[in-house]
């Protein structure tokens, strides 16, 4: 990346986290001295500290910090920043933020303030659309906002129709209205999400397209009247409206569609005397093969996109690198002839929020954090391992994008990043990507906006927690706290004859065990940890220990085992001794539970260590084994039969009583 003569040396990042990063990165390869700002929850963040210098802007709350044009304007005058890059989100489309910046004699890193204002009114941008020929969604994009005018609108496009938010997009303010008799509360609800999220409560409403694809353009345009595309994005699987994956070039695009889209792109663009970076988004049939008159205008975002890299990852351009040069006032460091399209590229967003729970963003410490590397695998994280996640911002935590020659070593490649990656702290779509990147209509490329949501059962399973590994963290919890558990376990078992009332518990002939009570990612569960001159055991859920990676944080350990993670504590309650065969041969429920199999029969000759039945506890099962060889004398429960702690269950008659 060479140096250019640029009329500014320095530039002020208007964002925070992953595109900040971005941002100063390639301002660092050309040279230019990067500015940060920060609010009181990142203080010491990633890109605090990459920059060569930051300045606070207030509290967390971003309309205090990162949305405060005031405030951020006196920063850059402070810091003598020359350029004003504002990344996405926040101020980046805000046209009187890029006046502000115009107005302090400072350069604003994107396109003009009437380009930004004429495409943020989705309403009329749609009009501006239609008068440039460029294809819309048939619908109602007027001034006229009485709810029974627009409820007469919906009724002449015809159902299903979608509701959305004049101004803003993000999925805000946005709804399906499949009967007439749902519209009145849907359009109340949309309007009141779109006034708190953009302050503007003015709705449009359009035509609901079965199946539908979102397919968008890359444009750029310069001050001297050049505008070229960079092919286009397929960000068609999609969560509530917002992109889960994005790759180029789309599935089945074909020359012809592709002739078509990009020029009503680049018809879009200049429309309204488009400079710098831009995506032009549409709307396309999912119903049969890409067509070259079924795609409709969307909506056109005036800034960089989340997935800009899956584009610079197929065509070799560093977007941000052309967006200063352009704002600084250069020609377009290519033209349309020499921008070409090379392999594949996908794009998969990591976020802090839990799939089993309908998505809810997740907060905390990331205890782990760390993702597959390989040929063809990029990374961008505003996040590193330590960081506390705070609830104030978007919870994405990083992008990961592969590229290949083809599709299928794309995602092949993605797969495989996914698998070596690992969090814990907060809860992770992790898993959630993972199942995604292999669903068969994926992977076919038959996906539409709603896949997702008719999937959701079989993507956004419950985490599974690694037994194996948690039981290695148990085997360390007991060894560091064996004193405490086995004095609790003792007096537990009162009066009863116990292995533990011995002063050497833990070096007596002959196997002991105890129940140990856990919790794995907050989930109770029982540890069965046995003891013998050979040395300690332990089980969860049947499953023995296997090595793994303990991290240590408050109150317990991290289990760490390739991909996935589990946080392993101490659960309430004393260690319960498992006197599962005494002098007198008597077999006893070690905790309240359901006896879920009795696996012998009266009569029945057993060895020491037979497996005699099953007791579920704390959604775990637990083996109950005999502890000597003998003939079953009696059972006195069934499967199925609820039982207390010390509950007789069978009578085992030793052998050597015979």
């Amino acid at each position: 990346m060479s140096a250019p003569n640029l009329p500014f040396r320095s530039v002020l990042v208007a964002n925070r986290g992953e595109i900040a990063l971005r941002v100063m990165r390639t301002a660092r390869g050309m040279a230019m001295r990067s500015i940060a700002i920060y609010s009181d929850a990142d203080e010491g963040a990633p890109h605090v500290r990459f920059a060569d210098e930051a300045h606070c802007v207030g509290p967390a709350p971003a309309r205090e910090s990162y949305l405060d044009i005031e405030k951020i304007i006196a920063v850059a005058k402070q810091a003598k920043a020359g350029a004003i890059h504002p990344g996405y989100g926040f101020l980046s489309e805000r046209a009187e933020f890029a006046e502000a910046c115009a107005a302090a004699g400072i350069v604003f890193v994107g396109p003009p303030a009437a380009a930004i204002r004429a495409m943020g009114d989705k309403a009329a941008a749609k009009s501006l659309m239609d008068k440039a020929r460029v294809p819309v969604v048939p619908g109602y994009h007027g001034a006229q906002q009485d709810p029974k005018f627009l409820r007469q609108k919906a009724y002449e496009i015809g159902y299903p129709v979608l509701i959305k938010a004049a101004a803003g997009g993000g999925g805000k303010g946005m709804r399906r209205v499949e009967k007439a008799i749902e519209f009145d509360d849907a359009l109340a609800a949309a309007s009141r999400e779109a006034q708190s999220a953009f302050g503007d409560g003015r709705m449009l409403i359009e035509k609901w397209i079965e199946r539908p694809r979102h397919i968008e353009v890359q444009v750029f345009g310069d001050s001297h009247g050049n505008v070229v595309h960079l092919f286009e994005r397929d960000c068609s699987a999609q969560r509530r409206h917002q992109k889960v994956i994005e790759e180029s070039p789309a599935p089945g695009m074909t020359p012809e569609v592709r002739a078509a889209m990009t020029k009503a792109a680049i018809g879009a663009a200049r429309a309204v005397n488009y400079s710098g970076a831009g995506t032009v988004e549409f709307i396309a049939s999912g119903e049969g093969a890409l067509k070259p008159d079924g795609f409709w205008f969307l909506e056109m975002n005036t800034r960089l996109q989340v997935e800009h890299p899956v584009t610079e990852m197929v065509t070799g351009v560093d977007l941000v690198e052309w967006q200063f040069r352009v704002a600084a006032g250069e020609k377009l460091p290519k033209t349309q002839d020499q921008i070409s399209l090379s392999g594949h590229a996908v794009e998969v967003r990591l976020y802090a929020e839990d799939p089993s729970r309908n998505f809810l963003p997740s907060t905390g410490r990331l205890h782990v954090l760390r993702f597959g590397s390989g040929e063809g695998v990029r990374v961008d994280a505003g996040v590193e391992q330590g960081q506390e996640i705070s609830p104030y911002y978007d919870p994405m935590l990083a992008k990961i994008i592969t590229h290949g020659p083809s599709r299928a070593a794309a995602f092949d490649r993605m797969a495989a990043v996914l698998r070596g990656s690992a969090v814990a702290g907060p809860r992770t779509n992790l898993a959630f990507l993972r199942a995604l990147i292999d669903a068969p209509d994926v992977r076919a490329g038959k996906v539409d906006t709603g896949l997702i949501e008719r999937d959701l059962a079989k993507l956004a399973l419950s985490p599974v927690a690694d037994h194996a590994a948690a039981a290695h963290a148990v085997e360390a919890i007991v060894r560091r706290d064996q004193e405490r558990i086995v004095r609790r376990a003792a007096r537990r078992s009162n009066e009863r004859r116990s292995p533990w009332n011995a002063d050497d518990a833990f070096d007596f002939a002959g196997a002991r065990q105890m129940f140990v009570p856990v919790r794995i990612d907050g989930e109770r569960a029982m540890a069965l940890v046995r003891f013998s001159k050979a040395g300690m055991s332990v089980e969860v859920g049947g499953v023995p220990a296997a090595p793994c990676e303990l991290v240590d944080v408050a109150g317990g350990l991290l289990a760490v085992r390739g991909d996935a993670a589990s946080l392993v504590e101490l659960g309430s309650g004393p260690a319960t001794d498992v006197e599962q065969g005494g002098a007198d041969g008597v077999i006893v429920a070690p905790m309240h539970g359901k006896v879920l199999a009795i696996e012998v029969a009266k009569g029945d000759r057993v060895a020491r260590g037979q497996r005699l039945a099953v007791i579920e506890a704390m959604k775990m099962e637990h083996a109950l084994l005999a502890q000597a060889d003998g003939v079953v004398e009696d059972i006195t429960v069934e499967a199925g039969a609820q039982v207390a702690e010390g509950a007789r269950l069978l009578v085992i008659q030793s052998s050597t009583a015979e």
